[in-house]
């Protein structure tokens, strides 16, 4: 019965996720041509022939990223290392701060929604994995881990856009 629950919980938060226009960096799926995403108001998924710069973030049980900022020229495309040095999942999601405070009061209803998404990513102890992001406006956005807690606890970090 149990199992069941957390079953049924797991798939009403997919549904969840797949349904929220909010829930996804990437935007609207559409397509534009280019990258097959449309842009959204934090970028778009960049290409890896593409790539500017390559950045680690080490994310830890301290609940702290490392680097917790970023300078970025508009138009760049970063590849985004990210390690997860910790004992439990964390997360790194790119977003505008309106973004992420609704998805981490989805987060809080649905507990242990994972993440496969560009602009998105979810780790367990000791995963890599990465995030190839093109930043096409002068802005200032915000990444952050939003697994009940962690944000609260001050898991979150700021990536200033400028103008070229």
């Amino acid at each position: 019965m149990k199992r069941s629950i957390h079953l049924t919980r797991q798939l009403v938060a997919l549904l969840v996720l797949a349904f929220s226009g909010s829930a996804f960096a990437a935007g609207s799926h559409a397509g534009d041509g280019a990258h097959g995403h449309e842009e959204s108001a934090i970028g778009q998924p960049g290409l890896v022939k593409r790539v500017n710069r390559t950045i680690t973030i080490v994310m830890d049980d301290r609940m702290r990223y490392t680097p917790s900022a970023l300078a970025v020229k508009q138009g760049e495309t970063l590849r985004l290392i990210i390690r997860n040095k910790g004992q439990v999942q964390h997360e790194l999601s790119l977003g505008t701060q309106q973004d992420l405070l609704e998805h981490l009061e989805q987060m809080k209803k649905f507990p242990g929604m994972a993440h496969d998404e560009p602009g998105k990513v979810t780790l367990g102890p000791g995963q890599q994995g990465e995030i190839v992001w093109q930043f096409t406006k002068s802005r200032t956005l915000y990444f952050a881990c939003l697994i009940p807690g962690h944000y609260e606890a001050g898991m979150k970090g700021v990536i200033k856009v400028s103008r070229q």
